[in-house]
């Protein structure tokens, strides 16, 4: 096709975009010239082909069998919609930046946020098994679908990467869904974990008795059982139970079981979504993601424009030729970084002096007060505690109105109330202990357990009987070292203060420095807007002059002059293309 550079390739199928972005060394900015849309895409495909053959499932018309794909949506219990909320709660201060990264950041989040959709128990193990979950759902398909199929001794696969079985007695997803099917009456040599088979050989061996119908639900992940998975024969349904990141993990997935060689005419994939969470988001992640790749991938002719979704930058509208060699634009282009840059400094510098003015007004002298009462307060709280002590013969609790000697007993009683527990809004009287009240209620998807008497004391619950008894008689008995961690934030308190007060009347250290570079950026943005517009409007001399560079554009407007002076000579004979 004669496109002999790659400019000319460029110039035929894509759109280049023109961004500004922090170089690499984070000293300043750069402009990066980008490609983010392709044009005549159908022409591209074309030429593409001629080095690439691509067989795609609807290119190549295989005997597969029916797929009748259903979507099934289930209600958020309470404590996952509260759970929701808070999740949105942490993504604002993380956004705001009240958080550092290493403690709380947006992967973790999203990573919650996956895991709650899935199963409320994935947060707080000590939490209710939610009886319109999801999981419980997928388990009421699986068991329908293996007792109308035992006839075929049809198999069904079941994919989950976020909750895989860890041997070690804490709650997943593989366990639960087992157990569930087993109570149902499923054998549980019929019910196998990928993870099982460890080796090729183990793994052959697990696919001949899922081929075989020995076994008739496999559970895995896509990365243990996509590819090279050959399990196909009786399968008859398939079960995402959350939602893979990549398009491809999930052609991989649902590739298992729509494949030549099943035996089934028709078969059932099930995608299954809680309602208000995140499954939402990722399964229209996914959408996106899809819609590009296949927007080209098809034998189709493909759209004639495509935008690349992962091309992201931010839009430079206007960019000045630094190949006309003037030294002065390199240099207005890096004091625009420079001065924008002191700027924001100048600005941060005034806003932390208004910050500490607003600190020595309202800030010091309220938790000056606030500190001092809670010394008091803790102290009076102690003495509470002394006059109950606990030996290690000695031990009482009540819990809900039982009186416990035993601390293995008062462990398995608060349990008991923690799964016996509503709504995540409640606050339950609990009982009492060293004479203090206890009261149990949630926060951030974990119980605790409130002591009131001046202050309020509180303790998080784990599953963990007598790990329980001991962290809340420990925040009991900490109250003298909190007493004298107080009394040090009261000293540093009053150190901040004095501190604060003598920063607030220093001025900005590089205000001179600001001034200067801001008048000389003034200063050049005039003198480059006055030669752009000399250079606009050459004189006559300069039009004139031997030196000067011949003018393609002045040669272009003469041959049109030419041309029209030609076609109205009537009379003359008229000229070929290639003697013009």
């Amino acid at each position: 096709m004669d496109l002999i550079h790659f400019d000319s390739w460029a110039a035929t199928f894509g759109e280049k975009v023109t961004a500004i972005e922090l170089a690499p060394e984070g000293t300043g900015f750069r402009s990066k010239t980008r490609f983010a849309k392709f044009f005549n895409l159908p022409e591209l495909i074309n030429i593409w082909k001629e080095a690439a053959d691509i067989q795609t499932a609807d290119m190549l018309n295989l005997p597969v069998p029916e797929v009748i794909h259903t979507t099934v949506v289930t209600k958020p219990s309470d404590f996952q919609r509260d759970m929701v909320k808070d999740l949105a709660d942490r993504a604002d201060v993380v956004r705001k930046k009240l958080v550092e990264p290493n403690v709380d950041n947006m992967l973790k989040i999203t990573s919650d946020g996956r895991k709650l959709a899935l199963d409320q128990r994935l947060q707080n193990d000590m939490l209710n098994d939610d009886p319109d979950s999801k999981i419980n759902v997928c388990v009421k398909n699986v068991y329908d679908i293996w007792e109308e199929s035992t006839a075929t001794k049809g198999a069904q696969l079941i994919f989950c990467d976020l909750s895989t079985p860890h041997y070690d007695g804490t709650f997943n997803v593989y366990d639960d869904i087992k157990n569930k099917l087993m109570e149902r009456g499923v054998p549980p040599e019929e019910i196998k974990y990928i993870h099982d088979a460890n080796t090729e050989q183990q793994k052959a061996e697990l696919f001949a008795r899922v081929r075989s119908g020995e076994v008739r639900v496999l559970i895995g992940s896509t990365g243990k059982m996509g590819a090279g998975t050959n399990v196909q024969k009786k399968l008859v349904a398939l079960h995402h139970t959350d939602c893979p990141w990549r398009p491809a993990d999930l052609e991989q997935r649902e590739g298992r079981i729509v494949r030549q060689g099943n035996e089934n005419k028709q078969v059932k994939i099930f995608k299954y979504v809680t309602e208000n969470t995140f499954d939402a988001y990722n399964w229209s992640l996914i959408e996106n993601k899809q819609k590009f790749i296949g927007q080209i991938f098809t034998s189709k002719s493909p759209a004639r424009s495509a935008d690349d979704i992962d091309a992201t930058a931010l839009s430079y509208a206007e960019v000045k030729a630094l190949a006309t060699g003037d030294e002065r634009i390199k240099e207005k282009m890096d004091l625009d970084i420079q001065v924008a840059k002191l700027k924001l400094m100048r600005s941060n510098h005034q806003s932390q002096k208004y910050e500490m003015e607003d600190r020595l007004i309202k800030y010091y002298p309220t938790e000056l007060k606030k500190t001092e009462e809670r010394i008091t307060g803790l102290v009076e709280d102690y003495k509470v505690v002394q006059a109950h002590p606990v030996a290690e013969d000695s031990f009482s609790m009540t819990i809900k109105g039982k009186v416990y000697t035993e601390r293995k007993a008062a462990g398995e009683a608060i349990i008991q109330a923690c799964k016996e527990f509503e709504n995540p809004d409640d606050r339950v009287p609990l009982g009492e202990f060293r004479g203090f009240p206890l009261t149990l209620y949630m926060e951030n998807r974990t119980f605790k357990v409130a002591m009131k008497n001046t202050l309020t004391h509180t303790a998080e619950l784990e599953n963990n009987i007598t790990g329980n008894i001991v962290r809340i008689n420990n925040a009991l008995e900490n109250m003298p070292r909190n007493i004298e961690n107080l009394k040090i934030r009261l000293d540093s308190l009053k150190e901040e203060q004095q501190s604060a007060q003598s920063e607030v009347d220093t001025p900005f250290p590089k205000e001179q420095e600001y001034r200067e570079k801001s008048d000389r950026l003034t200063q050049l943005n005039k003198e480059l807007d006055n030669s752009e517009s000399e250079t606009e409007q050459p004189s006559e001399e300069q039009e004139n002059s031997p030196e000067k560079k011949p003018s393609v554009l002045k040669a272009l407007k003469d041959f049109k002059e030419e041309i029209k002076a030609e076609d109205t000579q009537k009379t003359a004979p008229e000229k070929s293309y290639e003697e013009r």
